[in-house]
């Protein structure tokens, strides 16, 4: 079927920091896959771009579109524009669902998208920043499943059960050849192992509360207890520990206790520390040590930053929300609830405040501005460590973030 994507962030999503300054909600990962290639495979149709803030053109990243400008795509082609928080549901018998022009609502009519057959124009403005008040009520009749979400930290606390309805919806298969002697499963869900992967003897996998997927190319050291429902990334390793319904985005490293937390990919952890429900951004380096809490003394609530003020989660557990290329030292400690902007530089013994801005430089409330020129070399050697090149794209494009960052202090 002839038939693109156009991931659109909406006002909502435009605000879900700290990692609307640095990537499109669509690049963020939920359950097994990023909300951008979990929507391409369920409606059948290849993402060509993102449309985002104005700030993120430029965004370049292996293997997912770019961020333009506000113009419409090419219209040769039938077009789903969609908001970038909706999760679709898996079809049933991978049936790729048909479309009028129009509104796309999920059952209980929250707008989620448009559908623009060729020719046809593309959605107003109004419409991508807004779609439930800018689309006419009960216009058009394109009905999609799934759900929309609403705060950023609701991919953390959604995660565990979307992964297990993604190896569901998937059809990922379970373990084809017998693990290594002295590794061992237990419980009534699947352990799916990918070609390339590496299981060591010591290794131990609990499916009792839900399935395993460890992805191509990853591997699970001697000493891991790993707990599902969990995803493990292509090229990732878990190095031993505590390791409970996380998702490991690509080429991440990962050690000691980790539970109920998502890693975007390319995350260093690879030393002791408690990081639970928590989520973190690409290219995040944890030193030694670092450790958030995720329950408050007094079992009560977590407020946490957001650009809009401060909001109470009305979740009783949360870690930290820490943005992509944050780096902390040895030991750091995170109160609950802490959101670090991208591109931060974190060491000492001191606790840091429950918001740090982006690109800050410091300890404890003692944060300075993080040079531009200083922060673009660290990130460089970061990335060339892994391989990956350091584009004059997206160099453009993080010192846009850090412009944008230092305007809003």
């Amino acid at each position: 079927m002839d038939r693109t994507l156009i991931l659109f962030d909406d006002a909502v999503a435009r605000r879900w920091e700290p990692f609307a300054l640095t990537r499109p909600a669509g690049e963020l990962l939920f359950g097994t896959l990023t909300l951008r290639a979990r929507s391409e495979r369920a409606l059948g149709a290849k993402c060509v771009c993102h449309l985002a803030a104005e700030h993120l053109v430029g965004f370049e990243e292996p293997g997912a579109p770019p961020v333009v400008r506000g113009e419409p795509p090419d219209d040769a082609t039938e077009r789903i524009y969609l908001s970038s928080r909706f999760v679709p549901d898996w079809p049933s018998e991978r049936n790729v669902p048909s479309f009028v022009e129009g509104p796309i609502r999920t059952a209980d009519d929250a707008v989620v998208g448009w559908f623009a057959p060729r020719g046809a124009p593309a959605p107003s403005e109004d419409f991508l920043l807004d779609p439930q008040n800018a689309a006419a009520p009960a216009e058009g009749a394109n009905v999609a499943d799934g759900q929309v979400l609403g705060h950023v930290w609701q991919l953390i606390h959604g995660n565990a059960e979307q992964v297990a309805r993604d190896v569901e919806g998937m059809g990922v298969s379970g373990v084809a050849d017998p693990l290594p002697s002295g590794a061992h499963q237990w419980g009534k869900h699947r352990l799916a192992v990918g070609p390339g992967a590496t299981i060591e003897p010591g290794a131990a996998f609990d499916t009792s509360e839900g399935p395993i997927w460890i992805d191509r190319d990853a591997t699970v050291r001697a000493f891991t207890r790993l707990v599902g429902p969990a995803y493990v990334g292509p090229g990732s390793i878990v190095l031993g520990g505590a390791v409970e319904a996380v998702s490991l985005g690509p080429v991440c490293r990962v050690r000691g206790e980790l539970a109920e937390s998502v890693c975007v990919g390319y995350v260093n952890k690879q030393h002791d520390g408690h990081i639970g429900h928590a989520y973190l951004g690409r290219w995040v380096n944890l030193g030694a040590e670092t450790t958030n809490s995720d329950l408050k003394n007094n079992y009560g609530t977590i407020r946490v930053w957001t650009p809009d003020g401060e909001i109470d989660t009305d979740e009783m557990k949360l870690g930290s929300l820490i943005g992509d290329h944050v780096k902390t030292g040895i030991g750091l400690l995170l109160n609950t609830g802490t959101v670090i902007g991208a591109g931060s530089n974190l060491y000492g013994a001191e606790m840091p405040p429950k918001y740090v801005p982006p690109f800050s430089w410091g300890s404890g409330d003692e944060l300075l501005e993080y040079r531009l020129d200083k922060f673009l070399e660290v990130a460089e050697v970061a990335m060339s460590r892994r391989g990956i090149e350091f584009s004059d794209g997206l160099r453009d494009q993080l010192g846009n973030a850090w412009r944008r960052g230092r305007a809003a202090k």
